[in-house]
């Protein structure tokens, strides 16, 4: 039934954001007994679910959210090759296609249709996506994660090494792969998906940098409020 790229580019969006929408942060903590909107930051992330629960269910959160960006992005990328290469589409526009895909999951985590559009913050929803686009995203979100593990480490902040990571994301996509021919041509919609998703990412982090400057910003290793 969907075998041209139009209807399956829109049951894949569809898709990605409904599965982007399902809070696995919240649904956890349930069953540990716990609202996870009214305890720490009061988000749904594996951030302030490891900070409220433990490191294992906030580890848990992370995997789930991370499956979410990463699995309709694999679907609708192995779904376009197939029909792609009969419709006579460009490498171009299947990336555009399989990115569109992935950033409306990030939307869905970010802004869910089952909490009244109050989601997370889409770090780990990104990075699934990144895994599914290799190996120029995978590659640049590899070395965007060990950004945020020197900057975590370092500062004690695990929202500015997001958001370092995020920063980072683009510009190794772009310093590793911009030189190969062709690059340009084809794998533009990467540079702008990843540019894009980097300012989403910075831009759910704003009441983060309002804390950071107030100097109210929680550490990593201290329990949540």
């Amino acid at each position: 039934m969907f075998t041209s790229v139009p209807s399956i580019v829109l049951l894949a969006v569809v898709g990605a954001y409904l599965l982007g929408s399902i809070p696995f942060g919240l649904l956890v903590a349930k069953v540990c007994g716990v609202d996870i909107r009214t305890v720490g930051s009061r988000n749904i992330g594996a951030t302030n679910v490891s900070r409220t629960l433990g490191r294992p269910w906030g580890m848990l959160v992370f995997f789930l959210d991370v499956l979410k960006g990463l699995l309709p992005t694999l679907i609708a990328g192995l779904a376009l090759a197939e029909a792609g290469g009969e419709s006579g589409i460009s490498q171009a526009w299947r990336n555009i296609c399989v990115l569109a895909v992935g950033i409306t999951a990030v939307l869905g985590h970010n802004y869910p249709v089952f909490l009244g559009f109050r989601g997370g913050k889409g770090v780990a929803t990104t990075l699934g996506i990144a895994l599914g686009v290799y190996p120029e995203l995978t590659c640049a979100a590899l070395a965007a994660f060990g950004v945020w593990v020197v900057v975590t480490l370092i500062s004690r902040y695990v929202s500015v090494g997001s958001m370092c990571a995020a920063v980072a994301f683009p510009l190794v996509l772009v310093l590793v792969f911009g030189r190969q021919e062709g690059f340009l041509a084809n794998s533009w919609p990467l540079v702008v998906c990843s540019s894009l998703l980097a300012v989403m990412i910075i831009y759910r982090h704003r009441k983060n940098i309002l804390r950071l400057r107030e100097g109210t910003e929680q550490k990593i290793g201290k329990p949540g409020k």
